[in-house]
């Protein structure tokens, strides 16, 4: 299913705050537009990590890019879409708040705030 709107949900973790942005997208132009406009819109955000899945003609494109962050979570976004069949990207942009949350913390905050904004999308 392709996405269709603009959704945003944010999460708040031991500080951190995990900003979700759930957007269609055609292209990988299109992706890297969104990621460029969530790194002016989040100027505290040290990691911009986002997944896509692009239709180019029959095949179905995946990338995921993790920003520098820990625990892969441009493979945890990118996961999300898998599961939900969703066609189109997520960026989800994290605000350090002090208090390291380990591999496991942060793969599972990142796959929340995307969780929480396809959910949104009302389907």
């Amino acid at each position: 299913m392709k996405i269709r709107q603009i959704v945003e949900s944010k999460v708040t973790e031991k500080r951190s705050r995990f900003m979700a942005r759930v957007f269609p997208a055609v292209s990988l132009e299109e992706v890297q537009v969104e990621v460029k406009a969530a790194k002016a819109r989040v100027r505290k955000g040290r990691h911009h990590c986002w997944a896509c899945r692009i239709r180019d003609g029959e095949k179905l494109l995946e990338q995921a890019r993790d920003d520098g962050e820990v625990g892969r979570p441009g493979t945890v976004i990118l996961e999300v879409l898998r599961r939900h069949d969703l066609e189109g990207g997520i960026v989800v942009s994290r605000i350090f708040g002090g208090v390291k949350l380990g591999v496991g913390g942060v793969s599972r905050a990142f796959r929340q705030a995307a969780e929480e904004a396809v959910e949104k999308l009302g389907r």
